[in-house]
């Protein structure tokens, strides 16, 4: 199992954009409902700072995410945005979960 986080900040103007898009790509996510592929976002008390958590089983799973449109959509508008914090990628263990991710 590979595991990202992503965390990045954006402009106060362009959160509620940077928010919908990240909605839209979930939605999409959990209309494809790949069994090897988990993702969550979640946005900092700040209202502009967002976290992505991304589980991937193999890189095929990987692959699914970089391939959707809306995926694409979202990254490209958040990085032409002006970030305040570029996104910082770090690849992350699972030590453990209460609930099994596959």
């Amino acid at each position: 199992m590979k595991t990202i986080k992503v965390t990045y900040t954006v402009k106060s103007e362009f959160a509620q954009t940077n928010y919908k898009n990240v909605k839209a790509f979930i939605d999409d996510l959990a209309k494809i409902n790949h069994p090897s592929l988990r993702y969550m976002a979640f946005l900092g008390k700040d209202g502009k700072t967002f976290n992505h958590l991304a589980a991937y089983k193999n890189d095929d799973a990987q692959k699914v995410l970089f391939d959707l449109t809306s995926f694409k959509f979202f990254q490209k508008q958040r990085d032409e945005s002006g970030l305040e914090v570029a996104p910082q990628i770090e690849e992350i263990e699972l030590v453990g979960a209460s609930f099994d991710f596959f």
